[in-house]
């Protein structure tokens, strides 16, 4: 059984941490592209079950790309039972802010996502461990969600698990996932090279 890691600690991570490539590779097996002249972005974010943290993150994201075609976005959770629909504590902050997550569900993160992806953030510490232990061949694309946040007390962060819990930590929640996505998108950005012909 998975077990969520709450430690709060700051655990110093930088763009160029040992052993990591700070610019990605840019061309990933199962990758898709918008159109022939644009290389998509997959970006995919995951948690333990995809009902609370990972589906606000990746429906947050999806509003900060909403006028490019560059960017896809999607979510999963490592031990997620497939088909359950996103809490409703998280539908109903995210319908407040104009964002519809009636159609939602949840999905188990497996191989043929992590093909597809570009870029994966995990919302805590154990998410990217296990993420790494059990697909280690994507490990190079690997990063806990708050890496690049530019608050120094959110960066190397878990993102705060509110299941179970209250609208209040459902805010929390919410509050510092707007103050990380900006500077994660930046990052992405940044570091994207688009394939060689």
């Amino acid at each position: 059984m998975f077990h969520e890691n709450t430690c709060g600690a700051h655990f110093g991570y930088s763009f160029d941490k040992p052993g990591r490539r700070d610019t990605l590779p840019s061309r990933r097996p199962g990758g898709v592209e918008s159109n022939p002249h644009r290389t998509l972005k997959s970006v995919l974010f995951v948690c333990t079950g995809n009902t609370c943290r990972s589906p606000m993150a990746e429906a947050l994201f999806r509003e900060l790309v909403k006028a490019r075609s560059d960017y896809q976005v999607a979510s999963a959770g490592v031990a997620a039972a497939p088909g359950m629909a996103a809490s409703k504590h998280t539908t109903a902050i995210l319908k407040e802010r104009g964002i519809d997550l009636s159609n939602f569900q949840s999905r188990m993160l497996d191989q043929a996502m992590l093909e597809a992806a570009t870029h994966v953030f995990a919302m805590s510490v154990n998410h990217q461990a296990v993420i790494e232990e059990e697909f280690p061949s994507h490990a190079d694309k690997v990063y806990l969600v708050s890496e690049f946040a530019a608050d120094d007390s959110l960066r190397g962060r878990d993102v705060s698990d509110p299941f179970g819990q209250g609208r209040a930590a459902y805010d929390e929640t919410l509050a510092d996932l707007e103050k990380m996505l900006p500077s994660l998108l930046a990052y992405v950005d940044q570091t994207w090279r688009e394939p060689e012909a």
